[in-house]
C-alpha cells in the first residue's frame, strides 16, 4: 500500500482586486445583467466562457454536478443540450429543480443560478441539432450517455458503423437527445473583492412576479 494521500493548500491564495459591484450598476433584470457580464467574458477573452457547472439531485437525495455548455439565453432562461438517457436527464426526470453556476475565474467573478428545468420542444431541438457540427451529431447517435461500456473501442467502432451509414450531411437527431431550459428563481452575481469581502447581489422573485435585489453578506 502507498502512503495516504495528502495536499495541504492553505497558502494557494490569492486578494481579489479586479473590480467591484455596486446596486447602482446592476440592471433591474438579471437576465439583461447577465448578458452584460458574459459580453464582458468574451471580450475578455475566456475560454468558454459559456462552460457552466450544472447539478442536480437524484433520487437517493445525492447531488451530481458536471460541466455543460449554455446554448442560449432568453427570457425564459438558460438553455443547454444533452442526452436525455444520461444521468443528469435521469435526475431532471425525478427532481426539475437544479442550479447553474459559471465561474469565471479570470474575472474575479461567478454568477450562481437556481430554478427548475423543462424540456424544449423538438422542433427547438431538432434546429439546434441540425447546426451542431458532424461529428457531435454522430457522437450523439454513438453514445448512450451514462451507460458502462467494456473500453473505448466499443465508441470507436460504433462510430465507424455511422459514418458509413451517414455518409453525408443528412443524420437524424435521436429520439433521446434534446434540449431543456432552467426558468431562472434566483440568480447571484459575485465579484472577488479584497480580504474576502466579496460583493454578492441576488435577484429573486415569486413565479412571474417582479425581482427583487439584495445585497447578500460574503
Amino acid at each position: 500500500m502507498g502512503s495516504p494521500v495528502s495536499i495541504s493548500l492553505a497558502d494557494l491564495r490569492r486578494e481579489y482586486t479586479q473590480a467591484g459591484l455596486d446596486a447602482r450598476d446592476l440592471d433591474a433584470d438579471p437576465l439583461k445583467q447577465f448578458a452584460k457580464w458574459f459580453e464582458q467574458a468574451l471580450k475578455a477573452g475566456i475560454r468558454e466562457p459559456n462552460a457552466m457547472v450544472l447539478a442536480t439531485v437524484g433520487p437517493d437525495a445525492q447531488p451530481s454536478a458536471r460541466i455543460v455548455l449554455l446554448k442560449g439565453v432568453d427570457q425564459r432562461g438558460f438553455t443547454f443540450f444533452t442526452s436525455y438517457q444520461s444521468r443528469k436527464a435521469a435526475e431532471l426526470q425525478h427532481n426539475s429543480k437544479a442550479a447553474l453556476n459559471f465561474p469565471w475565474v479570470e474575472l474575479e467573478r461567478q454568477v450562481n443560478v437556481t430554478g427548475r428545468v423543462t424540456k424544449l420542444g423538438r422542433a427547438e431541438s431538432e434546429a439546434y441539432f441540425k447546426v451542431r457540427p458532424r461529428g457531435s451529431r454522430l457522437g450523439a447517435l454513438a453514445s448512450h450517455q451514462s451507460a458502462v461500456i467494456r473500453d473505448r473501442a466499443v465508441l470507436e467502432q460504433r462510430m465507424r458503423e455511422l459514418e458509413a451509414q451517414f455518409p453525408g450531411d443528412e443524420i437524424p437527431m435521436p429520439d433521446y437527445w434534446g434540449g431543456y431550459c432552467l426558468a431562472p428563481a434566483e440568480i447571484e452575481f459575485w465579484q472577488g473583492r479584497p480580504n474576502r469581502l466579496h460583493d454578492r447581489f441576488r435577484y429573486a422573485r415569486t413565479e412571474n412576479g417582479p425581482w427583487t435585489v439584495n445585497r447578500l453578506a460574503p
